[in-house]
């Protein structure tokens, strides 16, 4: 075998355990050997099982059950020892490997490696916990979610409203306005949603539309003429809570449902009556109807006893912490268009009249996500639509840079911290036209460099909450195959996530920081996740910003196998309830916000839960650099 291979082997965990003796004896015989796709690495009926260190590619692990069946229990990317698992289960287990991808690996001896193992204690304990935590956080995904799915009882914060829509009774835009009544008459519903020849939204028509047009003698006009044009609607994947906040506003009887633009179903106000209701609820109600900032700098999340009472409640009920930052995001979101309406308003009071040309605000970073804790500052921007063509352009951006900087002021006494890094609305670089963004893209692909490539992650999350919403998809629509080729790119985004490394030693014991002995849960285990499972998504072409909704993209395209998928969205959920739990307390005692914690806090059952998600972290992190390395290898 070549001595470059040997060498990169050597450097790499938990190989640079041994000693040089130990190191030379294990591969003494070893082969480097390569599988096409498709190819088995080796097959339940061989009589011998060995071993194979994975250095470039994809294999598949297949379990084979006694009735035929067979499904795969987990996937090996480049690092991985395969075959480990079979040896230690002594042929009581039947297992085949196939390459997913063309696959470079080294061969070990079976012999040889249970010899180190034999007189390493520390290499040996290194290889069997992994299996082992592998094993057990597998275990405790699957039987926990059995148990949800037999008892829980569907409460309001964890309910998306496809679970209790109704039908929608559809009628064309071109129908005669007696026919509808008729319609509505015969089916004692609220009311009818319109809609073109593909099932496109085109507005709703209520009882309440119906009996003005009595009153005013004009039931010879079609549905067209008097129905509402711009109603409440709702995605198939909103919580609940988000949706039944809208039927506080006496002037919603019914929302429709859509799916990629389709309409699927309505909610009306029974269709929550199966379900609690929730503090949530009136806050979100009285943040739609705030008058002022400093009125609703009182209801900003961290301002406010009842919603940071709300958070832990949910937290104490075993929900799962990315649903609890996805239902503060959305909080937030509230809190961002109320801001943004009352900018609004003071555009027109000061003589700025309205917009002048169509407009989207998006949040990025952890907002974009939709997974925000507490501790959190702005990042946000402008999607314009294109105007350097327009006469009066200097107009357009006073307009938007005055507006910009009254959204971001507005957000600081909310409760949102300025961006350190000056990515926020008010700076002309996140103000661009539709145009100009897709430019600005493809240089960030052709050119740039380390200091820039932070600013591209934050962006590359992006997600629209007012204005014009077709903005922002069809800037994602051209600029993702751009992105996924940017392969340059993806090397500074995977250089970029390796800064900071998962504070695990080698011996898998937690490092710490300071006096206080604390770890930065942020910057050292969540955007590990986070950062890695971006990395896969922009190699694939996924659109999603959501760092689970990827993670489920990512299985269901088999880039991911689902152990991979369970095992990350475990640890997202230890990381990000200790971070909750963490600035909860910070509040509580008047302290500022941050994302340290401090182990001498917790208890020896948080700390192994600790353990292993930073494990689990680890791993994520070890992938993105071997996979996305210049020259696949070690």
């Amino acid at each position: 075998m070549k001595k470059e291979n040997l060498e990169k082997l050597r450097k790499t965990y938990p190989f640079n355990l041994l000693s040089e003796e130990e190191f030379a004896e294990m591969t003494k015989e070893a082969k480097l050997l390569q599988f096409k796709k498709n190819e088995f690495l080796f097959h339940e009926d061989e009589e011998e099982i060995e071993l194979y260190f994975l250095i470039e590619g994809l294999a598949k692990n297949i379990l084979h059950k006694t009735n035929g069946e067979q499904f795969s229990v987990r996937y090996y990317y480049p690092g991985d020892i395969v075959g480990l698992m079979i040896m230690l289960a002594g042929g009581k287990m039947t297992f085949s490997v196939l390459a997913l991808q063309n696959c470079e690996t080294i061969k070990f001896k079976k012999s040889a490696l249970l010899q180190v193992m034999t007189n390493n204690k520390a290499f040996s304990e290194i290889v069997l916990e992994g299996i082992g935590e592998r094993m057990k956080t597998l275990y405790n995904e699957i039987t926990r979610e059995r148990n949800e799915e037999e008892t829980e009882n569907i409460p309001l914060f964890r309910t998306r409203v496809d679970a209790i829509m109704n039908k929608a009774l559809i009628i064309s835009a071109n129908a005669p306005l007696v026919q509808a009544a008729k319609r509505l008459r015969d089916e004692t519903e609220t009311g009818l949603v319109v809609v073109d020849h593909n099932n496109h939204l085109l507005g709703t028509l209520t009882q309440r539309d119906l009996l003005q047009a009595i009153v005013t003698d004009q039931l010879n006009l079609c549905v067209k003429d008097v129905m509402n044009k711009n109603p409440y609607q709702a995605q198939y994947d909103s919580f609940c809570y988000d949706i039944l906040s809208y039927f506080k506003d006496d002037h919603v009887d019914f929302i429709p449902i859509t799916k990629q633009d389709k309409v699927i179903g309505v909610l009306t106000a029974e269709s929550f009556l199966q379900l609690q209701d929730s503090n949530y609820i009136h806050m979100s109600h009285s943040v739609h109807h705030s008058h002022s900032v400093s009125q609703l700098k009182k209801l900003a999340s961290v301002y406010n006893p009842i919603f940071i009472n709300f958070v832990e409640e949910l937290l104490s009920q075993n929900t799962y912490a990315y649903d609890v930052c996805e239902l503060i995001s959305n909080y937030n979101d509230k809190i961002h268009r109320q801001v943004i309406r009352l900018a609004l308003k003071e555009m027109k009071q000061e003589g700025y009249g309205t917009p002048p040309i169509n407009y989207c605000f998006i949040v990025m970073g952890s907002q974009g996500r939709k997974e925000q804790g507490f501790s959190t500052d702005q990042d946000n921007g402008f999607i314009l639509d294109d105007y350097e063509h327009l006469s009066n352009k200097g107009e357009i951006e006073t307009f938007f840079r005055i507006f910009a900087e009254k959204i971001n002021r507005g957000l600081l006494t909310c409760g949102f911290p300025l961006c350190t890094g000056g990515i926020m609305a008010k700076e002309k670089k996140w103000r661009r036209s539709l145009n100009e963004w897709v430019k600005e893209v493809a240089r960030w692909v052709r050119e740039t460099d380390a200091e820039e490539i932070r600013n591209f992650t934050i962006f590359i999350d992006y997600r629209p909450i007012f204005g014009d919403f077709s903005l922002a998809t069809k800037l994602r629509e051209e600029t993702t195959e751009t992105i996924r080729k940017g392969k340059i790119l993806q090397l500074l985004l995977m250089k970029d996530t390796i800064r900071f490394r998962v504070p695990l030693n080698p011996f898998g014991m937690i490092t710490t920081s300071g006096k206080s002995k604390s770890i930065n849960l942020k910057k050292a285990a969540i955007m590990q996740i986070v950062n890695g499972i971006r990395i896969f998504s922009i190699k694939n072409g996924i659109k999603d910003e959501n760092t689970i909704n990827r993670l489920n993209k990512l299985k269901k395209i088999e880039a991911f196998h689902p152990r991979d998928v369970n095992n990350a969205k475990t640890a997202l959920h230890i990381l990000m309830s200790l971070r909750l739990q963490n600035n909860v307390a910070q509040l509580r005692n008047g302290e500022d916000l941050s994302n340290e914690l401090s182990l001498e806090t917790m208890d020896k059952e948080e700390k192994k839960k600790l353990k292993e998600a930073l494990s689990i972290a680890k791993r994520l992190q070890h992938m993105s650099e071997l996979s996305f390395a210049r020259k696949r290898g070690l």
